[in-house]
Parts: structure tokens; C-alpha cells; sequence
């Protein structure tokens, strides 16, 4: 073998870093598998639920596609998972192939349809604001035959971004100093300059500009249901309205709005909330890399690099399980939905 490939097969192998944070990895690597698998099943269940209600709205289609796209991430970062939970726990297992490779040949695949997930929930904040913020020029804006023709639209963007560092990759044979066999691992070739854009544009840039928007569009819709709700204790005070005062609590909201459009706005307002927390690690993680070299796996923030690495990690796959909570909280529909199913299941199994 030639001195790159003795390199490479090192560094695939050695794992130099990873027993670094062995305190912090021992109390996220068994809880990571259990997050995914719920999160499988609260997206599947999410799925059902929409589609036995009907996709009657720009905003279901929103949720359910937000649903089918945290699934299939969750789908395709669980064999990355459970690798790594077996290499650290049973490190001589033995792998008839470089013990990384699922979670390398997966990672870029599967972050792809959480990117998708970040532009669907952008979608769901800059609709809900602008039907709040404007609701007579928007009103009718947003249909949902636009809505799936935008899906589909930022679908293909998030996979052009993606498909440059994804065709660099390439399945090769090396050698395992281990069992001095050779065994099927994964390399990327001339790649140095792809990943500087991929890292730039794909993993800082367009982040961040998702991340500036949901901000602005959590800040306007907040401030704008505050005005609302002043001005109709305003009214209600005075007498000013005598028939808006008499409406039911249950009825009417926040300028005419009905109780329901509250619950759907509050719901948004908290998937975006949930997007915005889930991101911050990620964000600090990726622009922190790029402007200092020393935050590297070669570098002497090494530690901060893996630490940041799995709280982001962990913050992705709990932004793709825990919707369920908010759905089930602010949508009556979907509540009933579901309670009904269980019930069935519960009659059924008696």
C-alpha cells in the first residue's frame, strides 16, 4: 500500500478522537437510537393522521410533507446511529466491512431530507406571517396546488446543493490492519474543493438565511397577535364593539380570527420555535469551523468540535421526532384522529 492509503486506512481505523468526550458520547449514545425510533413512529403516526383528516390546506400539506421528510431523515441516520452505539460499546465487533461505512455513505443522503425538513418549516413560518401580517393581500395567495408545486420546487434545490459533494464519494477496497483483510470502505476524491463550497453554501450560508427568516417571521407573527390582542381588550373595555364583546371566548380571537386559526397559528409558531433552537447548535458549529482552523478533527479544539458535533446531532434528531406534541396539543382535528385510532386499536385488541 502507498503512503496515502496507509493514511487513510489509519485514520478510518484508529479513531485518535473519539473516547476524547467518552463522558459526554456515554450518556447521549444509548438515548440517540431511542430518539430515532420514536421519531419514526410519531412521523408515521403524523402521516396517517393528516391523511385520514385530508390535506385540505396549504398548511396540512406543509405538515404532512414536513412529516414524510423528518421520517425518511430518521430513516436514513439510524443505521449511522446504531453503528456508532456498537462501536462504542462493543468496540472488536466484527464488521465484514469498514465499521463506518453506513454512516458515511448515508450521512449526506440523510441530511439532505433534514435540510428539506429546515425549508418546509421556513415555508410554514413565511406563510403563517404573511397571512397574519396581511391577511387580505395573502389570503388567497397561498393555495394548495402552489403550496405542493413549492415543495416539490425546494425539493429539487436541496438536492442540487447536495449532489456535487454526494458524487465525490466513491465505494473503495482497504485494508483492516485489525484482520489484515481488505474490506469495502468509502472515500471521497478531489473533494478539498467541493467541501469548501458545500461548507459555505450548503452548511453555513443558506442556514443562516433560513435561520434570519424564521426569526423575522416568529417576531412578526408574535408582534402582530399582541397588537391584535391589545386592541381587542381595548375594545372589549370601552363598549366600543357591543357585538364583538358578546362573541363566545371559544369563538372569536384576536381581531375576528376564530379559535381555530389561533390554534393553527400558535402550532406553527412553536414548529418554528422548535426549528430555531434545534439549529442554533448546528449553526455555531459550522460557521465557528470555517473560521478557525483549529476547530477541526486535526486541531486543538478537537473536543469542542465532537461536543458541538453530537449536541447538534442530538438537537436534529429531536427537531425530527418532536412535532407530534405540538400537533396533538393545538390541532382538535388531529387529536381526534388519533385518540380514535387508539381506541379502535385498544377494542381491538380486547
Amino acid at each position: 500500500m502507498d503512503g496515502a492509503s496507509v493514511n487513510l486506512t489509519q485514520s478510518l481505523f484508529s479513531w485518535p478522537y473519539f473516547k476524547e468526550f467518552t463522558s459526554f458520547i456515554t450518556i447521549l449514545t444509548p438515548i440517540l437510537p431511542i430518539i430515532a425510533l420514536f421519531g419514526l413512529i410519531a412521523n408515521i403516526t403524523n402521516i396517517v393522521v393528516f391523511l385520514k383528516a385530508g390535506i385540505k390546506d396549504n398548511v396540512t400539506t406543509l405538515l404532512i410533507s414536513l412529516s414524510v421528510s423528518d421520517m425518511m431523515f430518521l430513516v436514513l441516520v439510524t443505521p449511522s446511529l446504531c453503528t456508532r452505539v456498537i462501536i462504542y460499546f462493543v468496540p472488536d465487533w466484527s464488521w465484514p466491512f469498514y465499521n463506518r461505512l453506513l454512516d458515511e455513505l448515508l450521512y449526506w443522503p440523510s441530511y439532505t431530507f433534514y435540510d428539506f425538513s429546515s425549508y418546509i418549516s421556513v415555508g410554514l413560518g413565511v406563510t403563517r406571517c404573511a397571512c397574519v401580517a396581511m391577511p387580505l393581500q395573502f389570503k388567497s395567495v397561498f393555495t394548495k396546488a402552489r403550496t405542493v408545486k413549492a415543495v416539490l420546487v425546494l425539493f429539487i434545490l436541496v438536492v442540487s446543493i447536495r449532489v456535487p459533494i454526494m458524487s465525490t464519494y466513491r465505494l473503495v477496497w482497504i485494508k483492516d490492519p485489525r484482520t489484515n483483510s481488505s474490506v469495502v470502505s468509502v472515500a471521497g476524491q478531489d473533494v478539498k474543493s467541493i467541501t469548501r463550497f458545500n461548507d459555505i453554501v450548503g452548511h453555513t450560508s443558506l442556514p443562516w438565511i433560513n435561520f434570519i427568516i424564521m426569526i423575522t417571521c416568529v417576531g412578526v407573527i408574535m408582534l402582530k397577535l399582541y397588537q391584535a390582542s391589545m386592541a381587542h381588550k381595548y375594545h372589549t373595555a370601552t363598549s366600543i364593539s357591543a357585538s364583538r364583546s358578546k362573541q363566545a371566548p371559544e369563538a372569536m380571537g384576536h381581531q375576528g380570527r376564530s379559535a381555530k386559526d389561533l390554534r393553527v397559528i400558535q402550532c406553527v409558531v412553536l414548529i418554528c420555535c422548535i426549528f430555531i433552537v434545534s439549529q442554533l447548535p448546528f449553526l455555531t458549529y459550522t460557521t465557528y469551523r470555517l473560521i478557525n482552523q483549529q476547530f477541526d478533527t486535526d486541531g486543538r479544539l478537537r473536543f469542542l468540535l465532537f461536543t458541538f458535533g453530537a449536541v447538534g446531532r442530538t438537537c436534529s434528531y429531536l427537531n425530527a421526532s418532536v412535532n407530534i406534541f405540538v400537533y396533538y396539543n393545538y390541532n382538535r382535528t388531529y387529536r381526534s384522529i388519533l385518540l380514535s385510532m387508539l381506541r379502535l386499536k385498544r377494542e381491538n385488541a380486547q
